[in-house]
């Protein structure tokens, strides 16, 4: 399998900064192992005008085989030669997208230690592939590359036989793309539709496999007007997973179209950790820090505020000490797809019974939500406009008054550890504010104290010693007494 990919440019931007955003010595040749045989990388041209990066990866057929190769689209075994004899060796699949994010880590991560400002250039580029499978034909090809900022795009099917015109076209194409791109996005572009194309995968596809879609797709496939077969075929066309990758996709365009209230999806791998990419990701992390609060909070009955589409709600579900859930969330349309996902009408009927979703604002108070051991804002109060802030803290704090509040929030602090965070942007594109840790202790506080509750701050996530955890996480408990909580003359009631 080989792959090019080719810059231009003059004294001032050299093409040669390639190397540094592949974090590969134009002047050397390396090579990698891999699972199913040697990624090369070496560079047939380096000058400051021109430079070519190709990617080449011998596939050994007995390693593959030996690894569990032997199944076909769908899984199905294939006949005893095709696990030696096919195509694995010679044409571009999910064998080349393994290598490619493996070899190309950095500069798939938007990530560029020795020159960062060089990630967010948009540079001239052409990527070349000789033999791609292309299920569907080139105009499936052009179909799927069009939409992402290729000014053009070849995909030249490729004979059957030379010597035998009249046999016709394979189902392989030569692929050409030319544009003006960042690196990082052709490259996750690339990561995600050579699989597509092939329509199969090596591999057997778990369910982590969705986050990892939309990690790399992130930015381009929620708005791909082929979306839909795009996860399908990532998918290797699991209904099951398919379904959860294209419910949550269309909560990211509910969020970017209205400013829906939803949970991000995954959060930028930090500069100093290249392997993050392959670690539990901080959402992760998130719902178990939850999970754990309230095991120590002694909470058997929780609120879930601004449940989203469920994440939470299915982690909560899983701790039989959790005997009565329920899940709020503003948008009926989150709700309908929440309960898809839980799959409440085909639980059973103990289990379904322990589950609730409700549809409320969390800027009103709600009789409801009285009574309850413990309450949960995971990635919400930053979506509130802050003139809203005080309503919401009557409704939660004065008005439902649950034994436990656990409230998480990004820190601020820590965006400077991620290189794909331009400086002052924040990390979703629905955040009214995002806090430091001084900040947000100086909210929480005075909250603790005019409701009656104590607070403790617990991080979540790598913690800094100078900028402190990704998340941050306040965990109040109603002392005995409760002090004054008279609703704010903003608040509302209901």
């Amino acid at each position: 399998m080989f792959m090019t990919i080719t810059t231009t440019g003059d004294a001032e931007k050299p093409a040669t900064d390639l190397g540094f955003l592949l974090h590969k010595h134009p002047q050397k040749a390396q090579a990698f192992s891999t699972s199913h045989g040697t990624a090369h990388v070496l560079y047939p041209e380096a000058t400051p005008e021109r430079c070519t990066a190709a990617l080449l990866l011998e596939v050994d057929p007995v390693a593959l085989v030996r690894r569990g190769r032997g199944r076909g689209r769908g899984g199905a075994p294939d006949a005893a030669l095709a696990q030696y004899v096919n195509d694995r060796p010679y044409a571009a699949s999910s064998l080349f997208a393994v290598a490619l994010g493996a070899v190309f880590r950095s500069a798939l991560n938007s990530r560029c230690a020795a020159r960062p400002e060089l990630t967010e250039q948009v540079r001239p580029l052409r990527v070349e592939i000789p033999v791609l499978p292309a299920r569907g034909g080139p105009e499936l090809v052009r179909r799927l590359f069009g939409p992402l900022g290729w000014s053009a795009i070849e995909a030249t099917p490729v004979p059957l036989d030379t010597r035998f015109p009249q046999w016709g076209d394979s189902r392989y194409v030569r692929l050409v793309l030319d544009g003006e791109l960042r690196l990082a996005d052709a490259l996750r572009q690339l990561y995600v539709l050579l699989p597509v194309l092939d329509d199969s995968k090596h591999y057997w596809v778990a369910p982590d496999e969705v986050d990892k879609l939309l990690r790399v797709g992130d930015g381009w496939l929620a708005a791909h007007p082929e979306h839909g077969i795009i996860t399908s075929r990532y998918l290797a066309r699991s209904k099951r997973l398919t379904r959860d990758a294209l419910e949550r996709l269309e909560l990211v365009r509910l969020a970017e179209s209205d400013g829906s209230e939803v949970e991000e999806l995954d959060d930028p791998a930090p500069r100093e950790t290249p392997e993050a990419d392959w670690c539990v990701p901080l959402a992760v992390q998130r719902r178990a820090a939850i999970l754990d609060a309230l095991r120590a909070a002694g909470a058997h009955r929780v609120l879930d505020l601004g449940c989203g589409q469920g994440q939470l709600i299915r982690a909560l579900m899983g701790d039989a000490s959790f005997t009565e859930i329920v899940g709020v969330d503003v948008s009926v349309r989150a709700l309908t797809i929440a309960a898809r996902r839980l799959d409440l009408e085909r639980m059973g009927e103990r289990q379904s019974a322990r589950v609730r979703l409700t549809q409320g604002s969390l800027t009103y108070t709600d009789k409801r939500l009285t009574g309850y051991d413990a309450a949960v804002l995971s990635e919400v109060i930053e979506h509130l406009d802050l003139p809203r802030l005080p309503a919401l803290e009557y409704a939660v704090f004065g008005s439902a008054r649950p034994g436990t509040v656990l409230v998480t929030t990004p820190n601020v602090e820590y965006n400077a550890r991620w290189e794909t965070l331009p400086a002052g942007a924040v990390r979703h594109a629905d955040h009214r504010f995002e806090w430091t840790r001084a900040e947000f202790r100086d909210w929480a506080g005075r909250v603790a104290a005019r409701f009656g509750y104590a607070v403790d701050f617990v991080p979540v996530g790598p913690d800094h010693p100078e900028v402190g955890p990704p998340t941050q996480m306040a965990v109040f408990h109603r002392r005995e007494t409760p002090a004054s909580t008279t609703a704010p003359k903003e608040g509302n009631t209901a």
